[in-house]
């Protein structure tokens, strides 16, 4: 064991997890140990991103969820690089017999024929139109999407069959596809949020390491709106104590940059995030942990994370009722979420289908 009975984490630069816990499907347990030679004390090397293959016969992922306002997505990635602590879909990570730690952001699974399935899907005789959702699990635009391009490829397919998306990043990168998303948005079937938890480069460099800054995330809501497209911001998740106090100056600052909309998610931590969220905690914010996890757990009903609908996003009790309110006031003062963003599903058609049957 280590001489103070503590071993120190594992601080990978540029990574949000701090350790890589079996997943709760794995049947053995793994435990860092000091051999005796101090070796978990020396300085780490940076760890590399390992890119998978994953090979699935369909792309479009449907829920019935009333929580969220969309009925299918698509995400072509497996795993996120941005390594947001407090990512909601780490656990997804442990199905896959991964860690939700560092596995879920350094063990990236992408889908090459992403646009090929596409376009068997919609083209299908039965398929109906509605939005699809992207962004909603991991990030569209995270850094692998430089290299492969597997959501322009996507956008391309859907800008070719004129299907509506709605678009959630943390990444500059969205502003290279505007050459695609300003055409779509001229026919209302695009719209676009970016997400921004803080407006410290201090507290988002830890927080969500390899995401893009927070200023560089208000240019890139300045330059979509520029450009045409309806854009709008999430401030999710709102972090009790960490973020909460920031909640209205980041409203006004999407809203000064272009922003029409908003909408927000507070904190929830389900399974094996919780304790990465605290061990995070513990590590970076020491002195306010135990009064960030009181209220996440006074918002819960004495738990980190709600499973119920209509309460998982927002949560119950006072916090909770108090960020409504701050979230409502705030929205109404700055006219955000004044108009429907609502995409058009009349302009759908598969590409050689005539726009309608002749008499003869």
């Amino acid at each position: 064991m280590h001489p103070h009975g503590v071993l120190r984490p594992l601080v990978f630069k540029g990574r949000g997890a701090l350790s890589n816990h079996d997943g709760r499907f794995d049947h053995l347990q793994h435990a860092d140990i000091d051999d005796g030679w101090h070796n978990l004390d020396q300085d780490l090397a940076p760890l590399p991103t390992e890119v998978l293959i994953d090979n699935s016969r369909s792309i479009i992922n449907w829920n019935n969820s009333p929580d969220v306002p969309f009925d299918r997505s698509i995400n072509p990635y497996r795993g996120c690089e941005h390594g947001c602590i407090y990512c909601f879909a780490r656990p997804t990570h442990t199905y896959l017999g991964l860690s939700a730690g560092l596995d879920f952001e350094s063990r990236i699974l992408v889908k090459p024929d992403a646009a090929r399935l596409l376009r068997q899907e919609l083209s299908k005789q039965h398929y109906r139109c509605a939005p699809i959702a992207m962004g909603t699990n991991t990030d569209p635009y995270q850094p692998l999407e430089k290299q492969h391009q597997l959501t322009r490829q996507i956008l391309q397919v859907l800008a070719e069959f004129r299907h509506p998306v709605s678009i959630v990043t943390k990444a500059a990168m969205v502003e290279r596809d505007i050459d695609i998303l300003a055409p779509m948005a001229s026919q209302g079937l695009v719209q676009v949020f970016i997400s921004i938890t803080t407006l410290s480069n201090q507290v988002s460099r830890t927080l969500e390491p390899r995401a893009a800054a927070p200023q560089r995330r208000l240019d890139t809501i300045r330059r979509l709106h520029q450009a045409g497209i309806p854009t709008g911001v999430m401030t999710a998740p709102v972090i009790p104590v960490l973020t909460d106090p920031e909640l209205e100056h980041i409203l006004a600052a999407a809203s000064e940059a272009g922003a029409s909309s908003a909408g927000y998610v507070l904190l929830r931590l389900p399974l094996e995030v919780a304790p990465l969220f605290e061990e995070w905690l513990q590590h970076h914010y020491p002195l306010k942990a135990s009064h960030v996890m009181s209220i996440i757990r006074q918002s819960r009903d004495g738990k980190t994370n709600h499973t119920d609908f209509h309460a998982r996003m927002r949560g119950n009790g006072l916090f909770a009722e108090m960020i409504r309110q701050r979230f409502r006031l705030a929205c109404r003062k700055l006219g955000l979420n004044q108009r429907s963003m609502e995409m058009d599903t009349s302009l759908f058609r598969p590409p050689g289908k005539p726009e309608q049957l002749g008499l003869f």
